[in-house]
């Protein structure tokens, strides 16, 4: 009869993949910053949350700026990523706000974030592109 001693100490190889960069093609981030920079001030133009009262206007503004979005998003890299547009508009009203993220994902996938604080709003725009094949 043999019996083994629990190995202590001994851990598995390192994966390839850890040491080596991702091969697949990374989202193109910098190409999307400046766009959405632009688009939020130039939808939102004379938009106060006065605008907001009436739901359908607010619904119709934060659906177009996350359309024209993920539309950017497919011309700079049509295929191969899944595409999640988060728009949020609130009332200014004086508060503080803080918004951090951290991305635990693959080195393919990126996330782009922008604000627009004017007298009246403050709009959030958060745009993901995660890597599916």
């Amino acid at each position: 009869m043999t019996t083994s001693a629990p190995l202590s100490g001994v851990r598995s190889p390192a994966s390839p993949r850890s040491s080596a960069p991702s091969p697949r093609p990374k989202f193109d981030s910098e190409q999307l910053k400046p766009y959405i920079k632009k688009l939020l001030p130039s939808t939102l133009n004379g938009v106060t949350w006065a605008d907001f009262r009436e739901k359908e206007r607010g619904r119709a503004l934060i659906k177009e700026i996350g359309d024209r979005v993920k539309e950017r998003m497919l011309e700079i890299e049509p295929r191969g990523f899944k595409y999640i547009v988060l728009t949020q508009i609130n009332e200014n009203a004086g508060q503080g706000g803080r918004a951090d993220m951290a991305c635990h994902w693959e080195d393919s996938d990126a996330v782009v974030q922008e604000v627009l604080v004017t007298d009246s709003l403050i709009c959030i725009c958060i745009a993901f592109a995660v890597r599916t094949v």
